[in-house]
């Protein structure tokens, strides 16, 4: 799953829900885990996909503004605590 989530609070809370269920037990996905791998549009595997200019342009702005690298901190782990997890 691709995201796009300005801080590492809203890329936790959607990385959590889609691939471990919903942490809040508010919504549909409570304990529901999807398994799903969640990427940031602005960690180096998913940025080296896409043209330069492209990038630059669709996102280069947003990226200046948001702490990218503490977003794909926070997704990295949850990816790693993901794949622990029994299926």
């Amino acid at each position: 799953m691709l995201v796009g989530f300005a801080t590492p609070e809203s890329a936790e809370l959607i990385a959590t829900t889609l691939s471990e269920g919903d942490p809040t037990w508010a919504g549909p996905l409570a304990g529901v885990q999807l398994g799903l791998p969640v990427f940031h549009i602005t960690e180096g595997p998913i940025k080296a996909q896409i043209p330069t200019d492209v990038y630059e342009a669709q996102v280069g702005l947003a990226e200046f503004a948001m702490d990218a690298a503490a977003i794909g901190k926070t997704l990295e782990g949850i990816r790693g605590r993901s794949a622990a997890s029994p299926s």
